[in-house]
Parts: structure tokens; sequence; C-alpha cells
């Protein structure tokens, strides 16, 4: 696939096979992660592909939708809050970051014809404490991947001109 092919074709997909996924796939969305920018470089991040069924439990238990359990393996995304750079402020940019590299997982899953739904809807303390991660450590965002048992239409979206301007 060329990238504007996998732009268009991925979805959040919320249905999935229970076929195991290639080694060589996750290879690949693993050095698509490692090529992630991030600020001055840090890469504040961590991604765990969870395949132990005592652990996908664990995070069922945190965001319960049924589809997530669907999956042959669930992405955790964890980022680091304080090995992370930080706004003039103080303020700690790891999930900018890790968003970034998780986006590049995300499009690299649809390339190798994976399917993946961004979750950040649950308590991170919780799923944090069921992961087992400690500070400064944080499961920022979760996501199935697996095979799509679904194949959904493109939602609406904003005109062009709402979400993008040309200034100057």
């Amino acid at each position: 696939m060329d990238f504007y092919e996998v732009l268009d074709k991925r979805r959040s997909i919320r249905a999935y096979k229970s076929d195991p996924i290639p080694k060589e796939s996750l290879d690949k969305i693993a050095q698509a992660v490692n090529t992630a920018p991030s600020a001055c470089n840090l890469q504040p991040w961590l991604f765990r592909v969870v395949l132990d069924q005592a652990i996908k439990d664990s995070i069922c238990r945190c965001y319960q939708a049924a589809w997530l359990k669907q999956a042959p393996a669930i992405v955790v995304a964890l980022g680091n809050t304080e090995s992370c750079w930080q706004r003039p402020e103080g303020t700690p940019i790891a999930d900018i970051d890790m968003g970034i590299a998780m986006e590049h997982l995300v499009l690299a899953a649809t390339a190798e014809g994976l399917g993946t739904c961004w979750i950040c809807a649950y308590q991170q303390s919780v799923m944090d404490k069921a992961m087992n991660v400690l500070k400064p450590w944080t499961a920022l965002a979760i996501s199935p991947l697996g095979y799509p048992d679904e194949s959904p239409q493109m939602p609406k979206r904003k005109p062009i001109e709402e979400v993008f301007k040309i200034v100057g």
C-alpha cells in the first residue's frame, strides 16, 4: 500500500478475527514506532504488545468493550512523564510524543492489513495498576491489534476548509 492509500484505509476497528499476528508484521510495526519523532529525540515511550491472555483479561477489566476481548493482541502505549521534554512552564509532553509514535503504529498496522482502535477512555491509575506500571511511566493509550472482522466506511469528515487553513 502506498502512504495515501494507508491513510484512506485506516479505520477504528471494533470487531476482530482470532487469527494470530505474524511476527514479521509485529517487527515492521516495531520499526515504524522506532522511527517516530519526539521532542529532542527523547522517545519517552514504551509499547507493550500483550499476547498473554491473563494480562489481556486485566486490561479488559479496565476497559470492558466486548470487541477489545476479541483481538489477539492489545497494545499498551506507555509514556514517561519525567524523561520527556517539558514546555518552558514545566508541562511534560509525553502524551504528545507517544501520540505521534502511536499513530505510526496505527498506520503501520493498517499497511500490514491489521486493525486498531485508539482507546483512552479508562482510568489511568487503574490501568497502570492492572499492568503493573510504575511512575514515572503511565498507560496513555491502548488499542486492540488484529485482523479486522468488519469493514467500516469512512466516517463523515468536516470540509477541509474547516480543519486546514493556509495563512499568508
